[in-house]
């Protein structure tokens, strides 16, 4: 028969010092809790015979044990965390599945210093009331692109969501047919333009669209000649597109402004030895400055790309225009928080000065040589020595952008290609996956790839611990 009076109550298990301990850390709720979730399941156990455990509790003093540590793993495990650091060893640099772009050492400091103390988030020190949120980082962008007005909003997105409601709801709005693109996430440009009251007007065709297709469709009802970078495909071959200058003199002949939405945020490094070579490797992706040169009226782009900042998506251009986006009602639902202002403003900081190529994570991995990623590989390959059950070879490999900008272009990188003498690459990755912190590299030819150009460099001693840890 079985006693269920080994089973302590609630009260007897409350005075044991461990128990104490965990109600000190989850308050005394969440403990009672836990203990009679422990207890009905020892109950069950016992009921049925056998415990989860390595043995069943066979008087009150394993069963108090017994119920304080399943009460333990039940606190523990209601409030772990789910959002994790990882080490991001794909060789995708701005990997959207990943968090996209690590931010700035300056931007993590930024950020603890606002989210530690008030802020003039909505105040104005100088006039001693209120002010207004949008303000910040808009002194930054304006000498950064040489713009009259920005205005930072979550995401991409959301800026040409707003900007659209804004400028032209029940109005018409002009796009090339090769331009009504489709990029991650299932943000299709026509949907996006019918939320926002916009009627769309294609012109053109798919491969090719001239000036006069934009000047044969406007008309009274035009409100904004939309131009979209193809960000994440390419066209080739028998293909026509307006310059940037032509669609701005259009527009200024008509009156009808000009809005580009570019994506991926590249400001390139003005005034820095490796600006030239930062191009080179990104291979023509459009600077968001030199859509501001050509006359184009308003920019959108997103800050976590190839800007290397938080999540945030960024209007510039027109004083007049960003005042109208800034008045819209759908602005407070899009708008930022002080803790994506502080990053932001700390990344546009490290432009200004000049460090970004050496500060800014996304931008240093990018220009990475191949000669360094070789001197790394081989000192995590030595470090693990003969102990490892592993076959760790330095091969040449190939990294991407990623982040759905600079389609095809990719970076020539070295790599650690592993395998395991009784397991495949798909156990190697799961196995990787599962260690602390989490692994991410890639399967190719039955072995597991490990990029270290997408890993910082003070993070190669970690990944060398934790693969120092696979079993043979």
């Amino acid at each position: 028969m079985t006693d269920y009076r080994i089973i302590p109550s609630i009260e007897q298990l409350r005075l044991r010092d461990g128990v104490r301990a965990l109600e000190e850390d989850f308050g005394r709720a969440a403990i009672v809790d836990a203990l009679r979730e422990a207890a009905a399941g020892l109950r069950a156990a016992l009921a049925a015979g056998s415990a989860a455990g390595p043995a069943l509790p066979l008087d009150v003093e394993s069963a108090a044990a017994f119920l304080e540590d399943r009460a333990r793993q039940v606190l523990k495990g209601s409030t772990k965390t789910s959002l994790r650091p990882v080490i991001n060893a794909t060789g995708v640099v701005i990997h959207t599945n990943l968090g996209r772009s690590p931010v700035a050492a300056a931007a993590i400091r930024r950020i603890g210093e606002v989210a530690a103390s008030y802020s003039n988030l909505e105040y104005d020190i100088a006039a001693g009331g209120r002010g207004h949120r949008d303000a910040h980082a808009e002194a930054l962008l304006r000498r950064l692109l040489g713009v009259e007005a920005a205005v930072v909003v979550n995401n991409n997105a959301a800026a040409v969501l707003l900007s659209l409601a804004a400028l032209a709801a029940g109005r018409d709005v002009v796009v090339s047919r090769g331009e009504l693109v489709e990029i991650g996430g299932g943000f299709r440009v026509p949907e996006v333009m019918a939320q926002s009251g916009a009627r769309l007007r294609e012109v053109g065709t798919t491969n090719r669209t001239r000036v006069d297709d934009y000047r044969r469709a406007i008309g009274p009802d035009t409100a904004l000649l939309l131009r979209v970078h193809r960000s994440n495909f390419r066209i080739e071959g028998f293909t026509e597109q307006p310059s940037l200058e032509e669609l701005s003199a259009l527009g200024r002949e008509t009156g009808v402004p000009v809005m580009e939405d570019i994506g991926s945020g590249y400001l390139g490094l003005p005034g820095e030895a490796e600006d030239a070579e930062l191009d080179a490797r990104l291979a023509g992706e459009p600077r968001v400055q030199a859509s501001v040169s050509a006359g184009i009226d308003l920019v959108s782009f997103s800050a976590d790309k190839l800007l290397g900042g938080p999540q945030a998506g960024i209007i510039a251009g027109r004083g007049e225009l960003v005042a109208r986006i800034r008045r819209h009602p759908l602005m407070r639902a899009v708008r930022v928080d002080k803790l994506t202002y502080a990053a932001l403003e700390a990344t546009l900081a490290e432009y200004v000065s000049g460090r970004a190529s050496r500060t800014v994570p996304v931008l240093e991995m990018i220009l990475t040589t191949q000669a360094s990623l070789d001197a790394r590989c081989e000192q995590v390959r030595r470090s693990l020595g003969d102990q490892t059950p592993l076959t760790v070879a330095v091969e040449d490999g190939r990294s991407a952008i990623g982040g759905g900008t600079t389609p095809g272009v990719e970076l020539a990188s070295r790599v650690l290609a592993l395998s395991h003498p009784r397991h495949g690459a798909d156990w190697l990755d799961a196995w990787l996956r599962h260690a602390e912190p989490p692994v991410i590299g890639r399967i190719e030819r039955d072995r597991l790839l490990l990029d270290l150009r997408t890993v910082r460099p003070s993070d190669d001693r970690q990944l060398a611990a934790v693969l120092a840890t696979i079993p043979g």
